[in-house]
């Protein structure tokens, strides 16, 4: 197959970078060198420029004010500064965190490793959307309960969580309140003050920026998040976040966020439309095929399906030129089934032969069309030897 005939449809796993982001960090890269901690002189003076405009940005995005941005190498980095940062800086307040049995690795292994700590972590189910049961998570705070941590949207399934519900309760309860929300930024709006946010983590490269960066979210006030840092060496990033900055992924982080901001309705219709017709048309062709995570509270670009009796690593390997996922990219690797699609009280023979499809800004209704009879005819085949 020749490279034009393939069709990337794993968006969630990564997006290709956009042109208009790449020119935006080119400068950065030979032109504007400088170090932003080095403002005595322009050039060092000249890139804390754009990483200031670029905090601007990423802040917008998300309602905050730009001191509360702490810039990271990506999401799983933000996800570990906000648990073993506050687990340690509240220690003495307290030792016991709340999270998602569906949450990303990045989360659940981040609380397993506190566990080994010494500290509680209580891992709460969820419906066959994909829902934490609000009524549960409330009863699973207690008096020494310093952190909730549940991610926005899911990034197998796509279900997006209520926010704004989690936010109310660990505001009453005045426990902190972590979101991972690399799936939503960019793709869904997003306002940590409506929703009660009060640590939020960001990707560039799930929104059509480039690899290796990201952000953390601190809320500065009613009340003010505070973090222990797990970087150490030069106090960069008020002293959270230790580390030259990376200003070329910066500066495309921002112009990532600036762009979605303008797009992000246009393109949530487009990927909207393309997730019914596939969910239809291959219903029509194929018969038994379900949809995984919830109906309508969903990320736009994301379509999870069940195909009974089809093996999905089979499935995969038969598509070739159309790229699809099982499950998290994180762990793409691994024989295990899926654990969000366990989760969800389907069992391990669902989670086998479900496939994940991502949609993205740059995929064409043609695309679709294409990707659409390649996937219906693999299934008949794999199913016909079956």
């Amino acid at each position: 197959m020749t490279s034009f005939q393939r069709i990337y449809l794993d968006h969630n796993a990564t997006t290709p970078v956009d042109p208009r982001v790449m020119d935006a960090m080119l400068p950065y890269f030979s032109d504007c060198f400088g170090n932003p901690a080095s403002v005595d002189h322009e050039f060092g003076y000249e890139a804390k420029l754009a990483v200031d405009r670029a905090r601007d940005s990423v802040a917008k995005s998300i309602g905050a004010h730009s001191d509360e941005i702490v810039f990271t190498s990506g999401a799983t980095e933000s996800n570990n500064l906000a648990l073993f940062g506050v687990a340690e800086r509240y220690a003495e307040r307290g030792d016991h965190i709340i999270t998602c049995q569906t949450e990303h690795k990045a989360v659940l292994d981040s609380c397993r490793r506190l566990a080994k700590l010494g500290k509680k972590v209580t891992y709460l189910p969820v419906d066959w959307h994909g829902h934490v049961h609000l009524d549960e998570l409330e009863k699973a705070i207690t008096e020494r309960t310093v952190l909730i941590s549940v991610m926005a949207a899911n990034n197998e399934i796509g279900t997006i969580a209520p926010l704004a519900e989690i936010g109310a309760i660990a505001q009453a309860h005045g426990v902190l309140f972590h979101t991972d929300a690399a799936q939503a930024v960019g793709h869904v709006p997003v306002d940590v003050q409506t929703m009660g946010v009060h640590l939020l983590s960001i990707s560039a490269h799930k929104t059509y920026g480039p690899k290796g960066v990201g952000a953390l979210y601190v809320r500065s006030s009613n009340p003010r998040a505070r973090l222990s840092p797990v970087i150490y060496g030069g106090g960069h990033e008020r002293g959270m976040r230790s580390g030259t900055l990376n200003v070329p992924g910066v500066v495309g982080l921002g112009e990532a966020l600036r762009i979605a901001d303008k797009q992000m309705t246009a393109d949530a219709q487009r990927f909207r439309s393309w997730g019914v017709r596939m969910l239809n048309e291959l219903r029509d062709s194929l018969g038994d095929v379900e949809l995984n995570g919830h109906p309508t509270e969903r990320l736009p670009n994301n379509l999870n399906l069940y195909f009974p009796r089809v093996e999905s690593k089979a499935l995969i390997v038969q598509l070739k030129d159309v790229a699809v996922a099982t499950g998290s990219a994180c762990t793409s690797l691994s024989v295990e089934p899926s654990h969000v699609i366990e989760a969800l009280g389907f069992g391990a023979a669902r989670a086998h032969s479900s496939v994940r499809i991502g949609f993205g800004r740059f995929n064409t209704d043609e695309e679709i069309g294409r990707a659409l009879v390649r996937i219906a005819d693999s299934v008949k085949g794999l199913r016909a030897l079956s």
